[in-house]
């Protein structure tokens, strides 16, 4: 297994995620200190989930997350909770935001969330297909 590996007293689990979050209309509004700080929120609300940060990223309409999560994580409560404190807390410290915003989310509502890491689909495929098959 490559990457970290996570485990609790009964399990041994590695899940990472690609999340992409937009901007609402697409703004051009996501630079390094937003990003930074957009950061910071999702370190406090994540280990309250059971997610760990790997790496973050932004363009100027997106921001791009990878992550690792527990098998036992509600991934889309968390994606929503952390989506609203953060949209809450940047327009109320970055004003700029609300001006090149059309309305009052920051965030889309929608977003895009890829499972990542472990082996490809095909190399698991074929892990299964030789289960019970002897090799001798």
């Amino acid at each position: 297994m490559h990457g970290k590996t996570d485990h609790n007293a009964h399990s041994v689990y590695l899940m990472y995620y690609h999340l992409i979050m937009v901007v609402k209309y697409r703004g051009k509004v996501t630079d390094n200190p937003i990003s930074e700080r957009a950061k910071e929120i999702w370190e406090h609300i994540a280990p309250q989930y059971g997610i760990v940060l790997e790496e973050c990223n932004h363009d100027i309409d997106h921001v791009h997350v990878m992550f690792r999560a527990q098998p036992r994580t509600e991934l889309s409560k968390f994606i929503n909770a952390y989506k609203s404190a953060s949209s809450r807390l940047l327009k109320k410290e970055y004003p700029e935001i609300r001006e090149k915003l059309w309305k009052e989310a920051f965030g889309s509502q929608s977003f895009c969330l890829l499972t990542a890491g472990g082996a490809p689909l095909e190399v698991i495929r074929q892990y299964i297909e030789s289960q019970g098959v002897k090799k001798y």
